[in-house]
């Protein structure tokens, strides 16, 4: 489609996404895919905003659309940093703590493109960097949105900033563990002037490899980052760490979510391959207050009602993933449409 006529570069969410979450209402709480806090921080096509009127009057139907099916939701503001491509700037580098490309594709409107070496961001543009978080952060009250969450993990701008093996500044923002935590203890400052901590969540994945992220040293970075957040009486610390899948971490690792709920001291939502047994064991045993399920309730609208009735689960169709429009979206049946 021409610039905008989509959405792929005015980012607005169409009409499908408000079927989509209102058939997942039943949720105990919707968080959103990961919502750009401004241009800057787009890294993939057709991924919507919160940056715009027209976003913020496109997520106000969703909102709307949630709540009267009884629903919550929250936003996810998101900036990808390193993880895009000039193509979405208008031939500028993307940006990210420092001058180190992450490994893999964007995928843009002329096709998949290798990551870019980025630009480091300079001091003086992280008081803006802020600010796009901020002004997000309005913009998804605007929207009617119940809250919202904070990207910082799977290698986004926030985790590039956070961790050691993509983030090699030598000023306020750099080096020490304090010092690297500092943009995402900032941007959850701004956020919580306009929301308030107790709508306030933030996501973070100590594990994730993909994208060329690592730290040397993952437990004390985010021991560090959760007492922090903790320390700011946020509504949740959201850990993806798997539990089941390819993403589980190696032999002999400490598992990070034990030690950071007891850092954070507040609720934690974990996510990471999770099944109903699982995370109700999660949940017994006192590791986590919430469990967070993505693929399957992607291909399971009415999963609660599913699992309150032992019913079988639909197979996620996982070919049309990232393809677009209904199918493998919004046409996922329910029991009722099976029964009908």
């Amino acid at each position: 489609p021409d610039p905008g006529s989509e959405g792929i570069y005015f980012n607005v969410p169409n009409p499908l996404a408000a079927i989509y979450y209102t058939q997942r209402a039943t949720a105990g709480l919707l968080i959103t895919e990961g919502t750009q806090v401004s241009p800057q921080g787009v890294g993939y096509i057709r991924t919507p905003g919160m940056h715009s009127p027209e976003q913020v009057a496109g997520w106000k139907v969703i909102t709307d659309a949630v709540h009267k099916a009884g629903g919550r939701i929250f936003a996810q503001l998101w900036h990808v940093g390193r993880v895009s491509h000039r193509d979405f700037h208008g031939g500028a580098l993307p940006v990210g703590p420092s001058a180190i490309a992450a490994i893999g594709e964007a995928y843009t409107a002329n096709g998949r493109q290798t990551l870019e070496t980025p630009r480091a961001l300079t001091l003086a543009e992280l008081p803006e960097v802020i600010e796009q978080f901020r002004l997000a952060a309005i913009n998804a009250k605007e929207a009617g949105f119940d809250g919202v969450e904070l990207h910082g993990a799977n290698g986004y701008l926030l985790d590039q900033f956070l961790r050691d093996g993509a983030n090699h500044r030598t000023d306020g923002y750099g080096g020490s563990i304090q010092n690297r935590a500092r943009l995402a203890l900032d941007v959850t400052d701004a956020v919580i002037s306009v929301w308030g901590p107790s709508r306030v969540g933030y996501k973070i994945s100590p594990y994730f490899s993909m994208l060329g992220m690592s730290d040397s040293s993952p437990i004390d970075t985010f021991s560090h980052l959760s007492r922090e957040l903790g320390g700011r009486g946020l509504a949740y610390l959201h850990i993806a760490e798997a539990v089941a899948g390819p993403s589980v971490a190696s032999a002999g690792t400490t598992r990070a979510t034990p030690v950071l709920r007891r850092l954070f001291g507040g609720p934690v939502i974990v996510n990471g391959g999770y099944a109903v047994d699982s995370a109700n064991a999660a949940i017994a045993s006192g590791e986590a207050d919430l469990v967070a399920f993505g693929v399957p309730f992607l291909a399971n609208p009415d999963l609660i009602e599913r699992w309150r009735r032992g019913a079988p689960l639909n197979a996620p169709q996982l070919e049309h993933f990232y393809s677009g429009e209904e199918k493998g979206y919004i046409d996922y049946p329910t029991l009722e449409t099976v029964r009908v």
